[in-house]
Formats: structure tokens, C-alpha cells, sequence
């Protein structure tokens, strides 16, 4: 039954399965021989010394290789809603779509780090060297000023699909608003658009209270952000399919 499922799915769609699930294998397999693609492809800082202008794409095709259900989550959600929005959009288009969400999210994710980056990193020098948390604002100041590389902002590091996965999540949401969804401990149907705006607050909610700090809350709003203009533009080009409310 999965294998004749597996067979039925667009050709994206499958293919951005097949490519998540060996990548994540890679990931846990290649460090056995010294190649961490983790480190290599995730994204980091632009500041950091690991950073390369790549990872911006590349980061979105790994995920956590210590805990299997940040793959699974965002597998399962692209299994179940990126289908019928890639027959929807056409191959092209949705792909296109899903890797400018993910582009969008890792632009957003470098713009929370850059405002956010010394308030995380001067309390461990302040702690070390004895300063004041003003001191060590200013001391790394300074150290960005005359080029130093700072080794620790190499532990700023991104890696998934989710913000492809969000963007999808939000087209789903615009383009079949009333279609009724079953979600999990919820025993009643809610309609997509209602689904999209509470994970869209709920992601809101994570990133500026700071909980699960460890998931990238404003990286999944970014996500959604990009696809939304994405949809604006092509719904006032009059060239998208399905009922944008």
C-alpha cells in the first residue's frame, strides 16, 4: 500500500523526500569517516568563520541527526500537504516556491542572530573574564571591528526543512481555505486557514517568549512571510490557481 502511495506522488514531492531521507543517512553515516555535513552545510552566522553563502540552500535538505522526529514531522508534512499543492501549482512553480520559503527562512534566521548574537554570547565571556555585561558588549565590538574571528559564533547553527515546510503549510492554507483538516488530539475538523493563522501565532508566540529556544520559531515565520509574498505577487500577476481569501 505505501509503495503504490509512494509511486502516485508528484514527481517534487517525491523526489524532495527521496533527497531529505539520504541526506539525513549521510549525515549520520559520512562522520564515521571524518565528513560532518552537518558542520559543511548547515547554516551558520554569516559571521562565523564556518559560514559559506551556500548553506543558504543547502541547509534546508538536513535536519537534527540525533533525533529522528525532526526529520519525520517535516517529511510527514510535505507527504500530506505538498501533493495537492504541487498538482496544483505545477512542478516548476512548486518547487520554486518551496526553495524560496526555505531562502526566506534562512535570511529571517541571519537577521535574528545579527541583532541577538552578542546578547547570547556576552554572558559566557562576561562570566570568564570577570566583566560587566557592558564590558563584554563593547569587547566584542571591538573584536568585530579589527576582524577577529570569535570561534563561538560557529555554535550559531541552523539545519531543516521547516521553512519550506511552513511556506507549504501557508499555500495550503490561502489556496484551500476550507478545507477541512483532522489535527492530532483535536477530535473535530478545523478549516486550513485556521490551522495556518494558529501555527503562524503559535511560532510567534515560541520566538518572542524564547520557548524551545533550540527551534528556529522566527525561521518558520520566515518561511511563511516569503511564500505570502510569493502568493501576493503571482495572485496579482492573475496567474495562480485556487482561491486566495
Amino acid at each position: 500500500m505505501f509503495g503504490s502511495l509512494f509511486r502516485n506522488l508528484p514527481t517534487i514531492t517525491k523526489n524532495l523526500l527521496i533527497i531529505n531521507v539520504l541526506v539525513w543517512i549521510a549525515q549520520i553515516i559520512l562522520p564515521k569517516i571524518g565528513i560532518d555535513l552537518t558542520e559543511l552545510l548547515g547554516l551558520h552566522f554569516w559571521m562565523a568563520s564556518d559560514f559559506n553563502p551556500a548553506q543558504i540552500v543547502t541547509y534546508m535538505f538536513l535536519h537534527s541527526d540525533s533525533d529522528f522526529t525532526h526529520l519525520f514531522f517535516n517529511m510527514f508534512s510535505l507527504l500530506m500537504f505538498g501533493p495537492l499543492l504541487e498538482r496544483t501549482l505545477g512542478e516548476k512553480r512548486f518547487l520554486f516556491y518551496y526553495i524560496t520559503c526555505g531562502i526566506g527562512a534562512a535570511l529571517v534566521q541571519e537577521l535574528v542572530w545579527q541583532f541577538t548574537w552578542k546578547d547570547i554570547f556576552a554572558p559566557m565571556f562576561a562570566n570568564q573574564a570577570g566583566w560587566s555585561m557592558a564590558e563584554a558588549h563593547q569587547a566584542l565590538d571591538m573584536a568585530i571591528a579589527q576582524g577577529q574571528n570569535i570561534p563561538a559564533l560557529n555554535a550559531l547553527l541552523t539545519v531543516g526543512a521547516s521553512g519550506g515546510i511552513f511556506g507549504i503549510l501557508l499555500a495550503f492554507g490561502m489556496l484551500f481555505p476550507n478545507l477541512p483538516l483532522y489535527i492530532m488530539f483535536i477530535p473535530v475538523p478545523i478549516k486550513a486557514k485556521y490551522m495556518v493563522w494558529g501555527y503562524g501565532a503559535i511560532e510567534f508566540f515560541f520566538g518572542i517568549s524564547g520557548t524551545m529556544s533550540s527551534v528556529a520559531h522566527f525561521a518558520h515565520l520566515g518561511g511563511m512571510l516569503f511564500g505570502l509574498l510569493l502568493l501576493l505577487y503571482w495572485k496579482k500577476k492573475g496567474n495562480i490557481s485556487g482561491g486566495i481569501y
